[in-house]
């Protein structure tokens, strides 16, 4: 009998859900609430660490470009939900759509490897990478993926930041543009305040 090792590993994940109620309520936050600990990080540093400002951009920009490869890949592959098979136990509902890659993985996985990829944020990204997998794997637990959806995530990431490293030297001086508009709008703020003051 040929087994399918995404199943089997969906279902030894999966299958633990629904029988611990604090287990299951800690396995929903962490699927659903730590991309938002990513968002807050990057508009911390953007807002009160003006020397890492290229990096925030540079990680928002390896997001948003993973978002859009996985867009390309649903145009051509459809692959279901666990619960639209269906298989599993479901903890949070989901619109049925196609399950590949997971954009929200996809996002944290962006952000992680973009940080490692600078080494005075290397442990950062570590740490944000450990939470990308956490997050990933509470949303197998979830019923909302299944691994290989997360797996696939970490492939469009590393693809993803690679591209934009690769244009790195093309991107700092859009960046150093951007980044000046900011400041001097960030400028006529403080003075402002300063003369209502």
């Amino acid at each position: 009998m040929i087994t399918d090792p995404n199943l089997t590993l969906f279902h030894l994940i999966n299958d633990i859900a629904g029988k611990n109620h604090v287990l299951d309520s800690t396995m929903i936050f962490a699927a659903k609430n730590i991309i938002y600990i990513f968002a807050a990080y990057l508009a911390c540093i953007w807002l009160t660490k003006s020397e890492y400002r290229q990096e925030a951009l540079f990680a928002g920009y390896a997001s948003v470009l993973g978002l859009g490869i996985n867009f390309i890949i649903t145009l051509f592959y459809f692959h279901p939900r666990p619960f639209m098979v269906p298989t599993g136990t479901l903890l949070i509902t989901h619109a049925a759509e196609s399950s590949f890659p997971s954009d929200h993985a996809t996002v944290m996985f962006s952000v992680s490897i973009m940080l490692l990829a600078f080494n005075y944020l290397r442990y950062r990204g570590a740490i944000f990478l450990v939470l990308a997998f956490l997050s990933g794997l509470a949303r197998v637990y979830s019923g909302l993926h299944f691994p290989m959806d997360i797996a696939g995530s970490f492939l469009v990431a590393s693809l993803s930041t690679g591209i934009l490293l690769t244009l790195k030297d093309y991107l700092i001086p859009v960046n150093r543009i951007f980044i000046s508009y900011f400041e001097n709008i960030e400028k006529k703020i403080i003075k402002g305040r300063l003369k209502a003051s």
